[in-house]
């Protein structure tokens, strides 16, 4: 499930200072936001560390040039924009994005790219020689995850779900699989909800040398079908694809080998058992040795075979058992000449960094405390250090480490807020991205020592521009309740950040709207620069309408046992302290208590309904866009991760569903949803309004025909937050 922030701005900044703008202020306009969108920050487009370690790539002007990234001196221009001119056209292609090979020969270059899904999509791909300064197409039709070999002579790619191999140097083309089929077989990439709560799209990958390919097969013909029905037609268009909801059959997953040379294909063995997911492959770093992630249909016990890629025989070097459930990270590394592997898990209780022996036992812990590992970012052989994230400091910052193997950490990050980091290809540099609430991106270059080399940019202009604006303040703060309880009976206090109205005045009484998500492991509340959503917070508060949210029980970055509380009961001790919030709101002197809003997508609209519906007495509108009304309805990789098996675990399916507490709604509901959504099913919708009605209830309703889950395109989204904003000015202002 896609987490949908919904982020606020804080103050500005100027040449490092914080300036509050006072003088001609302006308000903000809905317009401004989405129709002119004139709050983006500026980021640097297009990069790309080179092989060598030492030069990057960036897009300018559509044109693609080298930078030195000691120096930033331009060093030459791999294309030229106005060079993309296929062979009988007139018009060069634009270069939006684009794949290198090794020796930086040739380029990869999706156009006339259609969505398929939120991840997944297909393009025509461009093959452009720098040498020969020569554009071709890659094959016929559109293609999908089209992917150089190691040595760059080759290309593999999916079409209609089997793969193909384009040999760039003799131009001839193989079909390595042929039992594609639509709603049956998936070579090479993966099904829907793979994709959807897997994260990934690729279902193949080159072997390290690229004598090989390893990819997965997806068997969904026993898969029960979803339907979306598109409108704008005489007759509306059906599209049918396989979605497996809670409880439901999954598709059948194998795992493959082929041997470029031979031409075999050998199936690798992942066990007899077909109920159970493979959520990664990775190559160790030989051609003959492919790792396979195993994790059972609880997601509760992980294990990482080694599989001998001609023979398909395989061994068990890995073996976690969780009483919860494993999240699944991209942070397996082989290292030492497959002699070690660097893993990432929740063992003590918190995420950390370990070290294990390739036969399965712990070299070391690399990293330790009460805190959690947020990203790792990769191995560095030569220094022997792994660079990580992590939210040591706060959960609701994010510093940037390195540690040696033997378990010494270094901080690289200076200051307080959100840093990240793309490394150079040899970890000599890296490119830092700063930002926090008063902080817009500040992009540079740093060695691998955390040293800054260079600034790359800076937005000091985008905040030149946002003085004119009356911005108010974001603040972080805490508050508790005898309710926040943990397992152990310990309390906790929940993290929130609040914006008060610009002209705010203590003896007043203010309607405020809570905004929130509050998935599992999900946080909104970070010191972090806020994008579109944040200025339509600064617009409410501008309006008289004080804006929060609040990370309750169940969110991320502080500990197994507070974000797993949850588990066999999603909606419960949320909407508990969704309650508490508003008790707490409430009982504040400038509060109105009687004009309490929350607001969410997704699986904020799901709790959105929850807290109205069942915190009826404390809340007086509330909007749900997209929500899940019941879990039921939900695909199974995700609801049974956090739920178990609606058959294992009635009650805990239905005590907290929306869709099974509509009898005690008393105010204001708006509820929305696009009618094409492939994620959050139309059908739960449909389904509450049922409910609703029945329970002889009022309430309001937008949907948007043809849309997804993010409701986006043409002017939908002005048109929807103008929906919400008048929704809420009528039922929080007056």
């Amino acid at each position: 499930m896609k987490l949908f922030k919904l982020i606020v701005l804080s103050v500005l900044v100027l040449s490092g200072s914080i300036i509050i703008a006072q003088e001609e202020s302006k308000n903000i306009k809905l317009e401004e936001i989405w129709k002119e969108y004139k709050f983006l920050p500026k980021s640097i487009k297009g990069m790309n560390s080179l092989s060598d370690g030492i030069h990057y790539t960036s897009l300018v002007n559509g044109s693609l040039v080298v930078y030195d990234y000691k120096t930033g001196d331009s060093v030459n221009t791999l294309i030229f924009a106005d060079k993309l001119i296929p062979k009988g056209e007139e018009t060069p292609i634009k270069l939006n994005s684009f794949s290198i090979n090794n020796n930086e020969s040739k380029f990869l270059i999706p156009t006339k790219t259609k969505s398929i899904y939120r991840h997944s999509s297909k393009s025509v791909f461009y093959v452009w020689d720098t040498e020969n300064e020569e554009l071709t197409n890659l094959s016929t039709d559109k293609q999908r995850l089209a992917d150089f070999s190691p040595k760059g002579n080759k290309v593999a790619f999916v079409r209609e779900n089997n793969i193909f191999i384009k040999d760039l140097t003799s131009n001839t083309e193989i079909q390595i699989t042929n039992d594609g089929k639509m709603n049956q077989i998936i070579n090479g990439t993966c099904d829907w909800v793979y994709e959807e709560e897997f994260g990934f799209t690729k279902g193949f990958s080159w072997s390290p040398e690229g004598s090989k390919i390893a990819f997965y097969r997806f068997d969904e013909s026993k898969v029960k079908e979803f339907m979306l029905t598109y409108y704008g037609d005489l007759y509306p268009e059906e599209y049918r694809y396989k979605y497996p909801k809670a409880g439901e059959d999954n598709s059948i997953v194998e795992i493959f080998i082929y041997d470029l040379e031979s031409g075999k294909t050998t199936k690798m063995n992942i066990g007899a058992e077909t109920d159970q997911y493979i959520p990664r492959i990775k190559w160790t770093n030989d051609d003959n040795i492919l790792a396979i992630q195993r994790l059972n249909r609880l997601q509760n016990h992980l294990d990482i075979l080694l599989a001998n890629t001609t023979t398909g025989d395989t061994k068990v070097i890995y073996q976690e058992d969780n009483k919860y459930y494993i999240d699944i990270t991209d942070n397996l590394t082989f290292i030492n000449n497959n002699k070690q592997f660097i893993i990432s898990s929740e063992l003590d209780g918190f995420n950390h960094i370990y070290l294990y022996n390739i036969d399965g036992t712990l070299s070391k812990q690399l990293t330790s405390g009460n805190w959690e590992v947020t990203n790792v970012y990769g191995y560095d052989e030569k220094k022997k250090r792994v660079y990580f994230q992590s939210a040591e400091s706060s959960p609701l910052n994010r510093d940037l480490y390195y540690t040696s193997l033997k378990g010494k950490r270094t901080k690289l990050s200076e200051k307080e807020g959100t840093n990240d980091a793309t490394f150079s290809n040899n970890y000599n540099y890296f490119i830092s991205t700063y930002k926090s609430a008063s902080t817009p991106p500040y992009v540079s270059v740093k060695n691998s020592n955390g040293k800054i080399v260079r600034v790359l940019e800076d937005n000091l202009a985008f905040a030149e521009r946002l003085e004119s604006y009356n911005l108010s303040k974001k603040e972080f703060f805490t508050f508790t309740s005898p309710e926040f309880m943990l397992p152990d009976s310990s309390q906790v206090e929940l993290n929130a950040w609040r914006i008060l109205p610009p002209d705010f005045d203590e003896n007043k009484k203010y309607p405020v709207l809570i905004t929130i998500y509050g998935g599992p492991g999900s946080q909104e509340v970070k010191d972090t620069w806020g994008y579109f959503n944040y200025f339509w917070y600064q617009m409410l508060a501008q309006n008289g309408i004080i804006v929060m949210s609040v990370d309750n029980r169940g969110t991320g970055a502080r500990g197994e046992v507070f974000k797993k509380m949850t588990y066999k009961e999603l909606g419960k001790y949320e909407t508990i302290d969704y309650i508490e919030t508003a008790k707490y709101l409430g009982n504040l002197p400038y509060v109105d208590k009687d004009k309490i809003g929350i607001f969410g997508w997704s699986y904020g609209g799901f709790m959105a309904s929850n807290a109205l519906f069942q915190g009826a007495d404390y809340f007086n509108t509330a909007i749900a866009v997209a929500p899940v009304t019941n879990w039921r309805y939900y695909d199974n990789i995700y609801t049974e991760r956090f739920m178990v098996k609606p058959q294992d675990n009635a009650d805990g399916y239905d005590n907290n569903s929306p869709i099974n507490h509509v009898d005690k709604l008393k105010g204001n509901y708006l509820l929305i949803h696009g009618s094409t959504d492939d994620n959050v099913h139309f059908q739960n919708t449909m389904d509450l309004i049922t409910a609703l009605v029945a329970a002889d209830k009022q309430f309001d309703l937008m949907i948007y025909p043809n849309k997804n889950h993010g409701i986006y395109g043409g002017n939908t989204r002005y048109h929807l937050f103008k929906k919400m904003t008048d929704f809420l000015y009528e039922h929080l202002k007056n």
